[in-house]
């Protein structure tokens, strides 16, 4: 793997490589992060797929943050990763151009779409990422496409991205049969928050015992299986690795060295589920400083 870049924040020392894998090492017995590693970032809340679980309550009518004039943004360290999300970002208006800035800075700009607006906008979404304004590509994934799943291959930091308790095992393992086991995987917790708290339902949590009992399975299917720390919880990952597997692996509960921003409503927080939020600052250290509070 080419090492993409390095550095030390607080008492560790941090490698990003140019297939996305993050390795974190310290001298002592916990990572303490003067600032955040990776952001995960709201730039809007405009979304045509009224999808039933979205946490975000994203619609045709939500609007787009002020992404350009964001402060923050002149205060990241470069080789920060910042994840970008919606809504839709694809629609934003000033997409490129903030992109164009993190670049700028050497910040990783990483970016989650739903899979139909992969569909529709592949030519757009190559073009970013031959040109380095994306580096990892997150497809949020559904609705099984063959076709949908060759483009992803096409894409060598493309990431499918499923939701425990609205994916079908039985899906993921065509998936992984169609892909010949090349395909990087991500699976999040599913999140009872907003529309998720609505659409929450038996079937929901009947998907949720089956992805539990079949994880030793789904795993060794795909190139790369990583889980959000939601999903770390309900699905009890832990249970399938030995201590030293666990100690190499984990990345650290939220706020250690991550953080949410909505940049629509210009709050911060832990994460996007928290209903403590902070409104935005114009230093990435200063707002860091009170989510590493509210982890203590």
């Amino acid at each position: 793997m080419e090492l993409l870049g390095s550095y030390i924040n607080g008492n560790y020392t941090v490698f990003i490589y140019e297939d996305g894998t993050r390795f974190k090492e310290t001298h002592d017995d916990k990572f303490i992060a003067e600032y955040p590693d990776s952001i995960d970032c709201k730039i809007t809340n405009w979304c045509d797929r009224m999808c039933r679980f979205c946490h975000e309550d994203s619609t045709p009518d939500g609007k787009h943050g002020d992404i350009l004039n964001a402060k923050f943004i002149d205060t990241l360290r470069p080789y920060t990763e910042i994840a970008i999300g919606g809504g839709n970002p694809l629609s934003h208006p000033d997409l490129e151009e903030f992109l164009g800035k993190l670049k700028a800075r050497n910040v990783i700009a990483n970016m989650t779409v739903n899979q139909k607006h992969f569909m529709e906008e592949l030519s757009r979404i190559r073009r970013l990422t031959d040109e380095k304004l994306i580096y990892g590509l997150g497809i949020s994934y559904n609705v099984y496409d063959e076709d949908c799943i060759d483009e992803v291959l096409k894409f060598p930091n493309a990431v499918l991205h499923v939701i425990n308790g609205l994916t079908n095992t039985k899906m993921l393992q065509k998936i992984s049969a169609l892909s010949d086991g090349q395909l990087k995987l991500l699976i999040l917790g599913y999140k009872e928050f907003r529309r998720g708290k609505e659409h929450h339902s038996q079937q929901v949590e009947a998907w949720k015992h089956e992805m539990f009992r079949m994880l030793p399975v789904i795993i060794k299917g795909f190139k790369v299986v990583s889980f959000d720390n939601l999903a770390i919880d309900q699905l009890d990952v832990k249970r399938l690795l030995n201590k030293e597997q666990w100690e190499q692996f984990y990345q650290g509960d939220e706020g250690q060295s991550s953080m949410y921003i909505d940049a629509v409503n210009r709050k911060f927080a832990i994460n996007s589920m928290s209903e403590q939020t902070f409104d935005l600052l114009d230093s990435i250290d200063d707002m860091f400083a009170v989510v590493k509070q509210i982890n203590m």
